[in-house]
């Protein structure tokens, strides 16, 4: 089974909100919210590839010592395993800006779970509610 690394991004306001983005429709899972970010390019590390993604779909500049590694997910797809490091970022230059005409919103930690959300971001909720509160 292939393995495909995503890395994905819990971006926090000043009010301890996290932003999540709804996948357009065309791409797969259409419809489901997800934390922002991509996959890595060949031979590229995990946080240039998120300082990158981040720029593409919202248009901010964030510098690798803003992100921190809270957690991961680890979850077998039919087609693929997917691995999907989780980094917390306080800290960017610009203002988010749906780019690639995606839905977002800024929800507290625990309101992540009303939303409908790929099964591999689902596990990551508790970790955010554990870091900011719910």
């Amino acid at each position: 089974m292939k393995l495909l690394i995503v890395v994905a991004c819990a971006l926090i306001d000043p009010d301890n909100r996290v932003l999540v983005a709804q996948r357009p429709e065309g791409k797969p899972m259409a419809g489901l919210w997800e934390f922002p970010g991509g996959k890595l390019e060949p031979d590229e590390r995990p946080e240039p590839a998120l300082i990158r993604e981040l720029g593409e779909e919202l248009g901010i500049t964030v510098k690798e010592a803003c992100l921190a590694p809270l957690t991961f997910a680890s979850f077998p797809y039919p087609d693929f395993h997917l691995l999907m490091p989780l980094y917390i970022c306080r800290r960017w230059e610009g203002a988010v800006t749906a780019r690639e005409n995606q839905a977002l919103k800024w929800l507290r930690p625990g309101k992540l779970r009303d939303l409908a959300m790929p099964p591999a971001d689902e596990p990551l909720i508790p970790h955010l509610i554990d870091l900011l509160g719910a």
